[in-house]
Order: structure tokens, then sequence, then C-alpha cells
């Protein structure tokens, strides 16, 4: 019998799993969209709608409860001032699971987890661009 078997242990140690899931959470929120095995994503999508869920509500303990959750305060003030504000009218059901294929190496089925009326803007990472070492510098350096 299956009682009391609430989630999948994703052959993990119960540490690592909260580790996987925080850390999966904080790339969801930054990004608005991840993609991941199939598993991981199911195992996601209801810990993402319930962290929606808290930051629609104003109060002290809540922020706080999302601060403990996502130990990351940016991921926090993301939730309470973006997201929450995006799904006011929405009851439920922030994110979706889009089937992606199968992984090269392992055949392992992915998808994409991402948010429901997601800014397509916020999935570009912005990363500092190296500048080029100017070559007349160098040569007048040199001679």
């Amino acid at each position: 019998m299956r009682h009391g078997l609430a989630n999948k242990k994703l052959n993990r140690t119960s540490e690592h799993r909260k580790a996987l899931l925080k850390n999966m959470l904080n790339s969801l929120i930054k990004y608005e969209q991840i993609k991941t095995t199939l598993p991981k994503a199911k195992f996601l999508k209801p810990q993402a709608d319930k962290i929606i869920t808290l930051g629609k509500k104003e109060t002290l303990q809540t922020t706080k409860m999302l601060v403990s959750k996502l130990q990351d305060i940016k991921s926090a003030n993301k939730v309470k001032k973006t997201l929450s504000k995006r799904y006011q009218n929405r009851k439920g059901g922030y994110t979706r699971i889009i089937k992606a294929g199968f992984r090269y190496g392992d055949n392992a089925p992915m998808a994409i987890i991402e948010f429901v009326d997601r800014d397509v803007e916020a999935k570009r990472v912005d990363k500092p661009k190296k500048e080029a070492p100017k070559t007349e510098e160098k040569k007048q350096a040199t001679a």
C-alpha cells in the first residue's frame, strides 16, 4: 500500500532533494523558464505554485517564510513585487510543463517548466561582455 508517500524521492537523500528544490525554485523565479528532466519538473510544479500563492499575501510572516524557503532575498522580492502582482486575478495554475523530447546522453525525458504569462525578457542572462584587448596599444607599449 502507498500510504503517506507524498512525493518522489528522485534517487537523492533528503538534504540533496531539498537543496535541488531550492536551487530549481530560485532559477525558475529568476529566469521564469528552465529546462530539466520531466520527473524534476513534476516535482517542482506544486512547490512553485505554493510559493506564488504565498507571495500574494501581504504580511511580514509570508515574507519571512518566502526568504526561509528560497534562501535568497532577490528571489523573494521578485515573488512579492512582480510575480504576485502579475497573477493577482489568477487563482492557481501559475506554471506549465511542456515536454521537450529526450536527452542525448541517457535518453531521459526532458521538459520545460515555465510561468504562465511569463516575461520573455527574463530568460536572457545579462553577462558582462569582455572587452577585447586593443592591439594598437599593445604595439605602442612594446615599441
